[in-house]
């Protein structure tokens, strides 16, 4: 206390006035509440024999005061709580506990030399400016240090409210904060900030996406993972967010505003304005794990408060069970932790109008208490029930570390999207010429309905994707057959060696015109068929005009130009992106690819999809096949025309006969994937009629698009 000088004494004085006085408190909500002239605490503890609540002036690791909170006076069950009168907004605090002697003997975590970090706060002090946290030495060793602060989260949203939108009109956009305005290309005065990403809008806008999905905001510490990159000795970064310390507060470095609070107000700004645009906001959250590790990784509060009620714990020998493969596993279906994330996800609703979550590593929140797959799971089912949650989209990423796998089977069903990993899988196959794949490719372009259809979900609860965060870019995935993830100092260890790809001949950078020709089209290919499939689709950030990470599959520690978005593509191959911005606006244009059920019929009966092949109603779903064709047919219903998709993967051309229109209709191309720019793809009303009305040669390596006009 000696060291805190005067000035920091007088502004933390400040927010304490003549009313100053310390009562019982109440047990709930927990967190810190601002109430009438004063603040309630409340943190929950099984095993402390004694707690106290300190009080710290800004940026430092002095304490101003204790206030030893009396076990009679101020604890109610496993709650200890006190009300203090005379505090204000400003204040930042952590807790100190003494553990029980029983409790001592067993867990080398519990140290009350350690000022632990509110679970519940809203706003962290200690990490607003990125890859230079506040650190404190504890063991020999410089760890970093969070503080819980108290915020006025007063704020005008005039009429704002989550926006809704139906699943069947959603199309995804993937991004992470930092790396989509970080490149100095992105002409933004916030680079790598929620004030950044306003600056964004205007062209998200235009690319036609109706939400964006945001990689972890909440609160982590970048500075974590102990490796460098081999080649330069640079320091590498926990890049990607997937460690969180906290489920409440947004974290600071991600705002331009990022000192006393003021990245709470910076990000309310952001899904206020992404709202005005029609742009939802999802976010990606992680509830799986924590940043707190094993037994040797550090400690905020989960470990030091009550680790085996928050963890999930190896019953005979007491460490970590580790599902998620980051060293612990948070205890999802235990009541004081299924009640935190539930006032988690509630928080984000109601004070952030988040219009949506992502769960990573979902099927985690499907595990018991001893780490046992649920039949029923009680957490799932609280979210998927929980009234404030009831029109929030819910995405289970439905896999874990450990090997459990529930895509198509995620519990709870009525209320949950799940990510597509097989759509991801089959298309990659499919696109690039496997054998055997026909048949999967007509169920994924049809909504997965083997794997929804049979528990009463329909198309719009699979999120269909081609690449996301982890794993190749587009780009990528038809520039590389190998990962190249040495920059990672892993030894090329990390990330899967299952990519599914095909350089198209050559690996990497290539000169070849006939090679970067090829992969354009297998690009546009990949496209085709993920907007051009029944479900949501979703589509990576900057693959739209072509954003490579230079053949690292796994960039979660890449705090540089392999995972910045490069503005100067959007220049370089605007045509890809033009493609992207017209494909995405004839989703939106036609209803019979937006489908709410399986087995649609049209009014008159007939069924709505009809598979071909090279020959009207003879598909060939034989192992050699790589060619396939799907007829929307005119839906006086929805009022949508007739739709033709042909899709061959076979390296020679393919003729398809066409289905015969009715009335004075005709045969029009939208696109073909073979053509050279700007014939790919025209917009819609621009369609030139073929030539010849009964038959289209499809180009080797071609997705083709035809309407019926």
């Amino acid at each position: 206390m000696n060291n805190i000088n005067k000035k920091e004494r007088l502004e933390i004085l400040k927010l304490i006035d003549s009313d100053f006085e310390i009562l019982r408190g109440h047990p709930l909500p927990l967190g810190a509440a601002m109430v009438r002239d004063g603040i309630n605490f409340a943190v929950f503890s099984s095993h402390s024999e004694s707690v106290s609540l300190v009080i710290f002036p800004q940026d430092s690791d002095e304490p101003l005061f204790e206030i030893p909170l009396d076990e009679r006076y101020n604890r109610t069950g496993n709650i200890w709580h006190a009300f203090v009168s005379g505090l204000d907004a400003g204040i930042r605090y952590g807790y100190r506990i003494e553990c029980s002697k029983e409790y001592i003997g067993q867990d080398v975590n519990c140290n009350n030399q350690i000022v632990l970090l509110d679970p519940y706060t809203k706003a962290a002090t200690g990490g607003a400016d990125w890859d230079n946290p506040f650190k404190i030495l504890r063991g020999g060793k410089k760890r970093t240090f969070r503080l819980s602060m108290i915020i006025d989260d007063i704020y005008d949203w005039e009429l704002d409210q989550p926006l809704n939108i139906p699943l069947k009109d959603t199309i995804i956009y993937e991004l992470h904060v930092r790396g989509f305005t970080r490149h100095p290309s992105s002409k933004t005065q916030a680079r790598g900030t929620f004030k950044g990403l306003i600056d964004k809008i205007p062209y998200l806008k235009k690319l036609g996406i109706t939400a964006v999905e945001l990689m972890p905001v909440t609160d982590f510490d970048e500075t974590g993972n102990p490796r460098i990159d081999p080649k330069t000795g640079k320091k590498l970064h926990n890049f990607w967010g997937y460690d969180p310390i906290g489920f409440f507060a947004v974290k600071a470095a991600y705002a331009q505003n990022n000192r006393d609070g003021g990245q709470v107000y910076e990000f309310k700004d952001m899904v206020k304005a992404f709202h005005k645009a029609g742009i939802e906001v999802i976010l990606d959250m992680v509830f799986n794990h924590t940043s707190e590790g094993n037994e040797k990784g550090d400690i905020y509060n989960f470990k030091c408060l009550d680790k085996s009620v928050y963890y999930l714990l190896d019953a005979q020998t007491g460490d970590y069970l580790n599902y998620s493969g980051c060293g612990n596993t948070l205890n999802c279906n235990h009541p004081v932790v299924r009640d935190m994330i539930l006032d988690s996800l509630r928080y984000w609703v109601m004070e952030m109008h988040i219009d949506g979550f992502r769960f990573d590593l979902a099927s985690i929140l499907g595990r018991g208490r001893d780490g046992s797959v649920l039949s029923n799971p009680p957490l799932i089912e609280r979210i998927a029930e929980d009234p404030v949650l009831a029109k929030t989209k819910l995405i289970a990423e439905a896999w874990d570390a450990a090997g459990l796998y529930q895509v198509g089977d995620f519990p709870h069903w009525q209320r949950w999207m799940e990510w597509n990993g097989k759509f991801r899988d089959d298309i990659r196959k499919f696109i690039k010429g496997d054998p055997g794949m026909v048949s999967k490719l007509a169920m994924r372009l049809s909504g997965s309905s083997d794997l929804y259809q049979d528990d009463g979900r329909e198309p719009f609860h699979s999120v269909n994707f081609v690449t996301c965060h982890d794993g190749f870019t587009l780009n990528d995935l038809v520039s590389y057959n190998n990962k190249h993830n040495l920059a990672n100092g892993e030894d090329n260890l990390d990330g899967s060696n299952n990519c599914i790809s095909w350089n198209c001949g050559e690996e990497g950078d290539t000169a070849s015109e006939a090679v970067k020709t090829l992969r354009q089209r297998q690009m546009r290919n990949f496209a085709a068929a993920l907007l051009l499939s029944q479900g949501v689709p979703m589509i990576l950030a900057g693959d739209e005009f072509g954003r490579t990470q230079k053949g690292n599959n796994n960039a979660y520690c890449q705090d540089n130009e392999i995972s910045w978005v490069d503005w100067n593509l959007a220049e370089k191959n605007a045509a890809l992106l033009r493609f992207f911005q017209i494909l995405i606006q004839f989703r939106k244009n036609h209803p019979n690819l937006r489908r709410t059920r399986f087995e649609v019929k049209t009014i008159d009966g007939a069924p709505e999809m009809n598979w071909h092949g090279f020959k009207l109603n003879q598909p060939d779903w034989s192992y050699d096949s790589r060619s396939l064709a799907v007829h929307y047919a005119a839906n006086k219903e929805n009022k949508d025309t007739d739709i033709f998709i042909i899709f061959n993967a076979h390296w020679e051309e393919r003729r398809f006969e066409l289905p015969k229109l009715f009335s004075s209709k005709t045969w029009r191309r939208v696109m073909d994937t073979t053509l050279p720019p700007p014939h790919d793809i025209v917009e819609e009303g621009k369609e030139a009629a073929l030539d010849m009305q009964d038959y289209y040669p499809a180009g080797a390596r071609s997705a083709v698009l035809l309407i019926g006009k």
